[in-house]
């Protein structure tokens, strides 16, 4: 495993580069074991999931990760992020946590099942561009949606401290596209400044956050309660002396299971055309549109699932947990049915930062985790 992790860690693969390399390495290491082994390219070729079968032909249990990490741009790294470095129990590089610590194990479980007299088989997916919005997953489960069997049940090794995580918020992603009219700066009052349209539709959204958080849906499993709404980006205007007549704001709604999110985006759309409606006697031009970029579901298993009950079996806990990350989890569970549950090493307070890390501690957990699975597999389930 810490081999394979070294390699795993020595790719660069954050999400805006190809994943190719360390795929075809997988790939490799699975079909010199006998593994059938399934690539699904992206258009360009430089990207593509994998998919690999051991054991007997059947449902199985599915282990799944995502091979792309985020940037290391502007961060002060004391490491090298694109090798891997273990000191005083830690072990560094980007992606230790998230999650090519996880991928490294089950990859390493692949192995060993190989050799197993396995009862039931055991399947491994890999993805790209998760990081970016679960993109690259998709192509996959288009795959497993046309196959004859789906796996009985999916463990998603993103970061949990190896507890077993039960659900998460869904996500969509926004834009809004606000039109002004240009001119002067020394002329500044008969213009229509963009930017200003921009600053009352971020106050707009602080507003409906500020509602939804105070008498909104809760879940008290989760470190925020509620559902929240999160502007992340705004760009507009050329220079100084412009009245710019065009700016963006890109922003999020991360919603709790059961929240009417298609009522918050006609909200917000409300509160847009009230902004601009009164001005556009002037400026007949003056616009703030709102358009969904991209989404994935939120995963919500019962604690009382086969799928849970399951995996405690595996780790030995006693209880559950929700994460406040996304994962392709809900995207397995609300387009393929499978049963998911999310386990894995390490944390994801260590995720996305300078020298991040897995201790060696939580990959034993894993790789005992995944001995546990590989001897139910054999004993039928």
């Amino acid at each position: 495993m810490r081999a394979i992790l070294e390699r795993l860690v020595a790719f660069d693969t954050v999400s805006s580069e190809p994943n190719m390399a360390l795929i075809l390495y997988v790939k490799a290491l699975l079909q010199d074991a006998g593994i059938a082994v399934t690539l699904v390219p992206d258009a360009a070729g430089g990207k593509a999931n994998l998919y690999a079968s051991t054991g007997p032909a059947g449902a199985g249990v599915m282990l799944s990760g995502h091979t792309d990490v985020v940037p290391v741009t502007g961060q002060a790294w004391t490491t090298p992020p694109f090798a891997l470095t273990e000191a005083e129990g830690r072990l560094y590089g980007r992606g230790t946590a998230d999650m090519k610590g996880f991928v490294a194990c089950a990859v390493a479980a692949m192995l060993a099942a190989s050799r197993r007299p396995l009862r039931v088989p055991l399947h491994l997916a890999l993805s790209f561009d998760e990081e970016i919005g679960c993109m690259g997953v998709r192509s996959l489960i288009d795959l497993l949606e046309a196959a004859p069997l789906r796996p009985r049940f999916c463990i998603v090794g993103e970061p949990t401290g190896m507890q077993v995580a039960t659900g998460h918020k869904g996500k969509v992603a926004l834009r809004a596209t606000c039109i002004g009219r240009e001119g002067h700066s020394a002329l500044a009052p008969m213009a229509l400044n963009a930017l200003h349209l921009a600053a009352d539709f971020v106050n707009a959204i602080r507003s409906l956050q500020a509602e939804v958080a105070a008498t909104g849906l809760r879940d008290g499993d989760y470190d925020v309660p509620y559902t929240t709404l999160h502007v992340g980006k705004l760009n507009g205007g050329v220079q100084v002396n412009i009245v710019p007549n065009h700016a963006v704001i890109d922003f999020e709604i991360r919603s709790l299971a059961g929240e009417d999110v298609a009522g918050l985006i006609a909200r917000l759309e409300g509160l847009a055309e009230g902004i601009v409606a009164p001005l556009r006697g002037e400026f007949p031009e003056a616009a703030i549109r709102v358009e969904r970029l991209w989404d994935y579901p939120g995963l919500g298993t019962a604690t009382d699932a086969a799928v849970v009950n399951f995996v405690k079996g595996l780790t030995g806990a006693n209880g559950t947990i929700k994460v406040a990350f996304g994962t392709e989890g809900g995207l397995f569970d609300a387009r393929l049915g499978v049963p998911t549950v999310i386990c894995g090493p390490g944390s994801m307070a260590q995720g996305h930062k300078p020298d991040e890390f897995v201790t060696a501690e939580q990959l034993a957990r894993c790789e005992a985790m995944l001995a546990a699975l590989i001897l139910r597999l054999e004993a039928g389930l």
